[in-house]
């Protein structure tokens, strides 16, 4: 859906620019942080339709902050997609463990990242 506001959490610079460009290729309004306390801050008083969140950040890791996303009534709504460089056993189900709806390994593919991100917006959308 395109002018979907979007909150990308990404704290390397390369990637988080990578992201953002395949993002806004799609018409997606993209507002990004670098940590997990940078995204609390901007959700205090901006809204996203879904946040995509890299799981190894500085401080707060993606999946600690996604937890406390989902605890708060005020955010827990936000689909969550992870976003990783680690694909071991299991790493997955933590994803969804702690609430994330998506799970894509870097390096990203562009067609399923894209793909995947109108996926969640849609069921978002219906819900």
């Amino acid at each position: 859906m395109a002018g979907e506001k979007i909150l990308l959490i990404e704290d390397n610079a390369v990637n988080r620019d990578l992201i953002q460009f395949l993002l806004e290729s799609q018409g997606y309004q993209v507002r990004e942080a670098v940590t997990a306390e940078e995204a609390f801050e901007v959700l205090k008083t901006e809204r996203p339709a879904l946040i995509v969140m890299d799981i190894q950040l500085p401080g707060m890791d993606g999946l600690e902050a996604t937890k406390k996303l989902k605890e708060n009534p005020a955010t827990r709504d936000i689909p969550v997609v992870a976003v990783t460089s680690y694909a071991m056993k299991g790493d997955r189900e933590s994803a969804a463990a702690a609430g994330c709806v998506g799970y894509i390994t870097k390096p990203i593919d562009k067609t399923t990242f894209l793909q995947q991100v109108a996926a969640h917006l849609a069921t978002r959308v219906k819900a």
